[in-house]
Order: C-alpha cells, then structure tokens, then sequence
C-alpha cells in the first residue's frame, strides 16, 4: 500500500464514522446522506469507493456487524456513545468483509479516530473491543503476529 492509499483511505475512514454518525443520528437515507458528504467536503484526497463500502456496507450488514462485537461490551449498543458506535460499527465490518486490510491497520485506525472524536478514553474502550473481534474473526493473522 503506497503513502497516498494509506492516506485517502484514513480519509475514506474518517468520512465513514462522521456518515455513520449522522446516519444513527438523523436516521436519513444512505444516499442523501452520502451526497451530502460529497457536496459538503473535499473528498478529492479520500479514497470515495472506500467511503462508500464501508458506508454502505456496515448499513446493510448491521446485524451480523453488531453481533460481532455486542458479546464484548459492559454495556447496551443502544448504550454506546455515538461516535464509539460508529467506529465499533465501522471497524468490525472492515475486520469482517475487507481482510486484504490489517487488522493492525484497522484498530490503529480506529484508535486514533476514537481520539480525536470520541469522549475521553473512549479510544481504550474501542481498541479492547476490536482486539477481541480480530481474535474471532481474524484468528490466523492475530496468531501470525504472536509468533
């Protein structure tokens, strides 16, 4: 993966968890949401297909996507901060459906989201998860690691 992939799909993930916010928040259509992401920011640097994917996908898998990580939380998904839900969301499609992808790549990814937007020590709480969801979904390349 060159410099500029890694960057504009760090875009791509940054532009998911805010339309995956505003989805779980408005409660609108994906597509009206998705435009107005396209008309609202530069996406000129973020990888659009990306985006899209993960958009997309994580709507349309949302159950198989929350049964991935619910069995890990202390508390309700319903219970969850928007933002952590969105990337928990997010990052446990991707560990899921895009395994060409890390998982390193995906929970530092997420972490650093989890930072900048989430509450405080939110991004703990999110990496905690997410290793336990790339152990059960992602169980060759974990131990890979460990060796």
């Amino acid at each position: 993966m060159t410099a500029a992939t890694a960057s504009s799909r760090r875009k791509a993930r940054h532009f998911a968890m805010q339309a995956l916010y505003q989805w779980h928040m408005a409660g609108a259509n994906l597509n009206t949401i998705e435009a107005e992401f396209h008309s609202d920011n530069d996406m000129s640097k973020a990888d659009v297909a990306y985006f899209r994917q993960l958009f997309h996908g994580v709507a349309k898998n949302l159950d198989e996507i929350e049964a991935l990580f619910s069995p890990y939380l202390d508390r309700a998904t319903a219970e969850l901060d928007p933002v952590s839900r969105a990337l928990l969301r997010m990052s446990s499609y991707e560990l899921q459906h895009r395994v060409d992808v890390p998982y390193k790549v995906v929970i530092n990814e997420s972490v650093a989201l989890a930072k900048k937007f989430g509450p405080t020590d939110a991004f703990k709480f999110i990496n905690g998860i997410l290793d336990k969801v790339a152990i059960k979904v992602r169980s060759a390349e974990v131990n890979a690691d460990k060796h």
